[in-house]
């Protein structure tokens, strides 16, 4: 079997286990579509100020979208990683000319078909509600890179956690900090001036810039100060992140 057919049939699995499990769409479709649904058809805030969902909905594109792009590599994967560890799967596939790599690609290409697709749905209903954003052709490389981030650090976390349940409890309580201190759906202004600095350091916030830069012009906040410098720094994260997973991976006992 090639290369490109393993990773096409592990993909395929993939796949189907995703659709098997209906938290998973929920969460991956229907979760996002709710919170736009409350907040910018329902709530309608966005009268000024610094607070949370205090600005116009446009706004709070990049915080939306994110939903999707970190919560659901993040469980999927490192849940993946952890279930196939205590099945000892990865001790199956270590003996076929499948490599670890090869096995987070097609976790990675499925997760990302599915988040594009869910994140496609979520554009098309903030417009629906009178968001005024625009669509760039920035969005597409930007969702796309930013799955394979946040797949790479699902990867890790599944490794370094001691059960299936561990890997999902580790998965929400890094994501959850990281949607609300990554320049968000909490404006830079709404932080303490001391705390600011440290959003830089988390690897969302670069989605976040880059995004709102490319779709809600002029509202473009910390460093570096370009959309295709955010997009750079997201390119380097997702590289080492990718690597670092895939390093990670249990394929044998240590």
């Amino acid at each position: 079997m090639s290369r490109s057919s393993r990773v096409v049939a592990e993909a395929r699995a993939a796949y189907k286990s995703f659709v098997r499990r209906r938290v998973a769409v929920f969460f991956t479709f229907f979760f996002p579509i709710l919170l736009i649904v409350i907040f910018a058809g329902l709530v309608r805030t966005g009268g000024g100020g610094t607070g949370l969902f205090s600005q116009p909905p446009g706004y709070y594109v990049p915080a939306y979208l994110a939903v999707v792009v970190l919560f659901t590599p993040l469980s999927r994967v490192g849940s993946e990683v952890a279930r196939f560890r205590e099945g000892n799967r990865f001790e199956k596939l270590a003996a076929s000319p499948m490599r670890r790599w090869e096995w987070l690609v097609a976790q990675t290409a499925v997760n990302t078909a599915l988040i594009a697709l869910a994140c496609a749905a979520l554009l098309a209903l903030l417009a629906a509600t009178g968001a005024q954003f625009r669509l760039s052709p920035w969005l597409v490389p930007f969702v796309l890179t930013g799955s394979v981030l946040f797949c790479g650090i699902g990867a890790v976390l599944g490794a370094l956690a001691d059960s299936q349940d561990g890997a999902i409890t580790a998965s929400n309580g890094v994501a959850l900090p990281l949607l609300f201190l990554s320049n968000t759906f909490l404006s830079p202004a709404s932080l303490p001036a001391w705390f600011r600095p440290v959003t830089d350091l988390s690897p969302l916030s670069y989605f976040a810039y880059g995004v709102r830069a490319a779709t809600y012009p002029g509202n473009h906040a910390g460093w570096p100060g370009s959309v295709g410098a955010d997009y750079a720094v997201l390119c380097v994260l997702a590289v080492v992140a990718f690597a670092l997973g895939a390093w990670l991976i249990p394929w044998t006992e240590r």
